[in-house]
C-alpha cells in the first residue's frame, strides 16, 4: 500500500516522498524587480532541509504588470534566472526536487496601472476595470509564458507548473463569467490555456512533467461546478498536461450558493473525481495538515501527491513530524540526527 513516504515517479521526475510544498506567495521582492531575495532562499531551502519531496516555487509572473503585487517574483528577464537557480541548486543538496509556478494575474494584478484580461470586467467594485487584450496581444502573451518557461529550464527546475486556477489570467479565459470575447479565444474558452501548455512543452525536455493547476469548481453565483472542471482538465490533458494540481475558487467573492467547505480535506473529492475520470495523476491540497489525514489520501488512492501549505509555513520540518507520527523512515540530515529516533532514519 502506498503512503506519504512511498517514492513517486513520473517521466524523469523522481521524488523521495509524496509531500509537496504548494506555491504560496511571499510578497518579498525588495526592489519590485521580480528577483528572488535571501528571504526566498531561506524559505524554500528550509523546507528542503525539512524533508519535503517536491517544492513548488510561488506564482512567478511573465511580465511586471502580471503580478498580484509589485512584490512578487518574475521570470520576464534573464537577470531573474540566477537567483532562482541558487535556490534550486541548494534544495537539490537535501534531496528535494523543485518546480516553479508560471503565471499572470490578469485582472487581479493589484498594482498594475491598467490590468489586462480577456474581457473588460472588474473583479469587484473595489478593483480597476481591466483592458481587454486584443487577439494579437493574447498570442503575444502565450509567447511570454513560453519565454518564462525557457528561463525556468535554464534555472534548473525539475518541473513546470502552469497556473490556471484561483481567478488569474488563464482561469479568466476559461470561465464563462469573465470571458465574453467574440474571437477564437472566446469561441473556445480553453484555447488560451491549451496554447500555453503547448508552448511550454515546446521548451521543456521530453522527460520533464508539466503540472497544470486548476480550480475544479468556482465558488461564486453562476460559476461552474465539477463537471465543467473535469472538462477543463480533459482539454488541458489533451494539450499535454501530465499532472493536475487540484484547487477551487478564486473567481469572485465566495457566495453562499457555492457552499465552499471549511472542513479538513474539503477539496480532496475534486482531486479524486478528476483522477478517476481522466486517469491522470493529481496533487490534492486544502486543509490536509494532519499527517494521518494526508497519509490516508495517498493510501486510499484519492491523490498521488498531497500539498501541505499553511502547516508547512508553521513548521518547515512537517515531513519529519509526519514520519514520527506514521512511524515511517525518511532522510534526516546528519546534523539533526540526534533529535530523532533511529527507527525513522534511513541509513
Amino acid at each position: 500500500m502506498k503512503d506519504l513516504f512511498t517514492p513517486y515517479e513520473i517521466k524523469g521526475l523522481k521524488l523521495k516522498n509524496r509531500i509537496v510544498l504548494p506555491p504560496m506567495c511571499q510578497y518579498s521582492v525588495d526592489k519590485k524587480d521580480g528577483i528572488a531575495t535571501d528571504w526566498h532562499f531561506v524559505h524554500y531551502v528550509s523546507r528542503a532541509v525539512g524533508g519535503t519531496g517536491l517544492i513548488i516555487i510561488e506564482m512567478t509572473d511573465v511580465e511586471p504588470d502580471g503580478r498580484i503585487s509589485d512584490y512578487d517574483l518574475g521570470l520576464w528577464c534573464d537577470e531573474q534566472i540566477e537567483p532562482l537557480k541558487r535556490i534550486v541548486d541548494e534544495c537539490h543538496k537535501y534531496g528535494a526536487k523543485v518546480a516553479i509556478q508560471i503565471a499572470h494575474a490578469g485582472r487581479k494584478a493589484e498594482d498594475a496601472e491598467l490590468p489586462v484580461a480577456p474581457s473588460a470586467i472588474a473583479f469587484d467594485e473595489n478593483c480597476k476595470t481591466p483592458r481587454e487584450l486584443t487577439t494579437l496581444e493574447v498570442k503575444e502573451m502565450v509567447n511570454k509564458f513560453k519565454m518564462a518557461v525557457r528561463r525556468a529550464i535554464k534555472a534548473g527546475f525539475d518541473a513546470i507548473e502552469i497556473h490556471g486556477a484561483h481567478g488569474y489570467l488563464i482561469h479568466q479565459f476559461h470561465s464563462e463569467l469573465t470571458n465574453k470575447r467574440n474571437d477564437e479565444y472566446g469561441r473556445d474558452l480553453t484555447k488560451f490555456g491549451c496554447d500555453i501548455i503547448r508552448a511550454a512543452k515546446s521548451e521543456m525536455p521530453e522527460d520533464m512533467p508539466l503540472i497544470m493547476r486548476v480550480s475544479a469548481v468556482e465558488y461564486v453565483e453562476g460559476g461552474y461546478g465539477i463537471e465543467r472542471g473535469i472538462e477543463l482538465a480533459k482539454a488541458y490533458k489533451e494539450a499535454g498536461a501530465d499532472i493536475f494540481h487540484i484547487s477551487a475558487g478564486g473567481e469572485g467573492p465566495i457566495a453562499a450558493a457555492g457552499k465552499p467547505g471549511t472542513h479538513a480535506a474539503y477539496q480532496v473529492p475534486f482531486a479524486r473525481a478528476i483522477k478517476e475520470t481522466l486517469g491522470v495523476d493529481v496533487i490534492a491540497v486544502g486543509k490536509l495538515d494532519e499527517p494521518e489525514l494526508a497519509n490516508a489520501v495517498i493510501g486510499n488512492e484519492e491523490a498521488d501527491l498531497v500539498a501541505i501549505g499553511r502547516a508547512m509555513f508553521r513548521n518547515p520540518y512537517w515531513a519529519f513530524e509526519a514520519a514520527i507520527k506514521l512511524n515511517r523512515k525518511t532522510q534526516i540530515p546528519k546534523q539533526y540526527g540526534r533529535g530523532f529516533t533511529r527507527s525513522i532514519q534511513e541509513e
